[in-house]
C-alpha cells in the first residue's frame, strides 16, 4: 500500500481495496522432502512479478511462512498457497509459473482450488484477466477444464464470486500417470481446515484515522491503537503502515494457523478486510471482535470449513447466533456444500448508530 498501492487520498484519486483471493492445496507427495517452503525467496519474488506486486516483509514458523506484500500477502505451507492481493494486481497470471515451482517439490497433483472476490467498486480500472468474473473464470478454466463457478448474494447489487475445484475430481497435471492418480486420491486424508473471511464498508472515519502517516508513524503504533493485536492475541503480527495511508498485518501462531488484515482507509471507498483460518468451534466472538475494531457500516462474512473441521458443525449455529444482534440486520444468507467444503456466505447491514 506504498503510493503505488493507496496512492494519494486527493479527490481524483482512487484504490480498490476490494481483494482476489487465491488458494490451492497440493496432494501429498510420493517425495518425502516435497516442501512449498523450499521454493526460494527469488523465486517468489519472479511469480510475484507477474501479479504487480513485491514482498516488503517477512515471518516464518515452523508451519507457515508469511509474506507481507506491496498489495496484501502471500502465505506458504508445506503443501498449501494462499495469495490475496488488492488493486488493480493480476494474480491469475503468476498460475502456470506457481505448477511449475510445485513440481520441482514433487507436487504434481491439485487437491481443491478456490478463486474468491468481492465486486469490484470500479472494474473498469482492472487488467485483464480480471476485467469481469466471467473473463477471470474463462482464463481459470483454461488451467482447470473441470472446476466449478458460483456467485453468491445479489448480481445487482452486493455479491461475491467463488470458483472452485476439489476432489474426488482430482486434477492431474499432463505428465502424471492416471494410475497414480487414484493411488493418491484413495490414500490422501483430508487435513482440518477451515477459513472465516470479513469483508468490511463503510467503515468509521474516527477508526480509519489510525491508519495514515499523519496520525502514527508506524505499523505497530497503529496496530496497538486499533485493537488489532488483541483480536488474536497469540499471533506473532508483521505490519506495515503505509504513505501516506493504508494498513496491512499478518500474524502467525505456533499452530500453523494464519490471519491477516488489509485496510484501505480513505473516506470515499473505505474498505477493510480479516481473514483467518484458525480453529474455533464458533465465530461469533471473533466476529464480534472484528466488527466492533473497525465498525463497518456493512460487511460479509464467508466461512469455508471441510468434514474435518470444527467448523463444519456450527457454521448454522453461528447464523443464527449472529443474526439476532440488535444492532445489525442480516441482507442476504446462502450455504453451499461442495464435495469437500461447506460454505456460509452472509450479509449484514447496521441498522442503528449504536457501538456501545
Amino acid at each position: 500500500m506504498e503510493e503505488g498501492m493507496l496512492g494519494t487520498s486527493s479527490e481524483s484519486h482512487f484504490f480498490e481495496g476490494v481483494e482476489k483471493l487465491l488458494e490451492i492445496w497440493f496432494e501429498d507427495s510420493a517425495k518425502l522432502d516435497g516442501d512449498l517452503r523450499n521454493i526460494t525467496r527469488i523465486e517468489w519474488e519472479k511469480l510475484l512479478c507477474h501479479v504487480k506486486c513485491e514482498i516488503i516483509s517477512f515471518k516464518k514458523n515452523d508451519f507457515i511462512d508469511a509474506f507481507l506484500l506491496s498489495e496484501s500477502s502471500m502465505f506458504v505451507s508445506k503443501r498449501r498457497w494462499i495469495l490475496k492481493t488488492c488493486g488493480t494486481t493480476t494474480p491469475l497470471k503468476c498460475l502456470e509459473q506457481l505448477l511449475e515451482l510445485a513440481k520441482t517439490q514433487g507436487y504434481t497433483v491439485i487437491s481443491d482450488i478456490f478463486y474468491s472476490r468481492k465486486n469490484f467498486t470500479r472494474p473498469e480500472v482492472q487488467n485483464s484477466p480480471h476485467k469481469g468474473f466471467y473473463e477471470e473464470v474463462t482464463y481459470l478454466d483454461t488451467i482447470f477444464p473441470e472446476g466449478r463457478s458460483y456467485c453468491l448474494g445479489s448480481i445487482n447489487l452486493e455479491c461475491w464470486y467463488l470458483y472452485t475445484f476439489s476432489r474426488p475430481d482430482v486434477k492431474a497435471l499432463p505428465d502424471l500417470l492416471v494410475a497414480e492418480q487414484h493411488k493418491q486420491k484413495d490414500n490422501v486424508d483430508a487435513d482440518p481446515d477451515q477459513t472465516i473471511e470479513i469483508l468490511m464498508q463503510h467503515l468509521d472515519k474516527d477508526v480509519m484515522l489510525a491508519f495514515s502517516k499523519s496520525r502514527f508513524a508506524s505499523g505497530p503504533e497503529a496496530t496497538t491503537h486499533s485493537g488489532i493485536d488483541q483480536i488474536l492475541p497469540d499471533m506473532i503480527i508483521d505490519d506495515f503502515l503505509f504513505d501516506p495511508c493504508g494498513y496491512s498485518m499478518n500474524g502467525i501462531n505456533e499452530q500453523g494457523e494464519y490471519m491477516t488484515i488489509h485496510i484501505t482507509p480513505e473516506e470515499k471507498f473505505s474498505y477493510v478486510s480479516f481473514e483467518s483460518n484458525v480453529a474455533l468451534n464458533n465465530y461469533t466472538k471473533l466476529i464480534n471482535q472484528v466488527v466492533r475494531t473497525f465498525k463497518p457500516g456493512k460487511f460479509i462474512v464467508t466461512i469455508f470449513a471441510n468434514k474435518s473441521s470444527l467448523a463444519y458443525e456450527t457454521m448454522k449455529e453461528l447464523e443464527i447466533e449472529y443474526s439476532t444482534l440488535s444492532n445489525w440486520r442480516r441482507t442476504d444468507m446462502q450455504c453451499c456444500n461442495f464435495p469437500s467444503y461447506n460454505l456460509l456466505f452472509a450479509q449484514y447491514s447496521r441498522a442503528v448508530e449504536n457501538w456501545t
